[in-house]
């Protein structure tokens, strides 16, 4: 096959913050993050339209989750404001702007319980469906 005919490994570059959020939810679901949760904080913040909510079974399963959304959403031409947590994996924060991305540890996740502090926003539907078509087929 030639090189340029090869299907596209790039997530196309989002349109919209909730674009964006959900290539997040799809990139963590893709790496068996739990939990997923995306909640619309718009109306009560100034300083971000979602936050984008997950969780791994360990500190390295976090980390994991964290960098497959930075290498996904890198690959669609969009890198975060600012990364926190990356090395210690017990709660990861990535600042995509209108979108922030909070990745624990399961019980690091509860004892925090950011559910309940933003229970006013709004959640928002994640289907399985729409997610996984948002990344490009693994190349064989």
């Amino acid at each position: 096959m030639i090189e340029s005919q090869r299907p596209s490994s790039r997530p196309p570059r989002p349109a919209s913050p909730l674009e964006t959020a959900k290539l997040c939810a799809a990139a963590a679901l893709d790496r068996k993050a739990l939990d997923v949760v995306l909640l619309d904080v718009a109306g009560l913040s100034g300083f971000a339209d979602y936050f984008l909510l997950a969780s791994g079974r360990s500190t390295r399963q976090a980390t994991a989750v964290a960098e497959q959304i930075k290498r996904t959403l890198k690959k669609a031409g969009v890198r975060p404001l600012g990364a926190e947590g990356l090395r210690q994996g017990a709660w990861v924060l990535l600042d995509y702007g209108d979108v922030v991305v909070h990745v624990f540890h399961q019980p690091v996740r509860e004892f925090y319980d950011l559910e309940a502090l933003w229970g006013d926003a709004p959640r928002v539907s994640l289907p399985p469906g729409e997610l996984a078509g948002l990344l490009p087929n693994p190349e064989p």
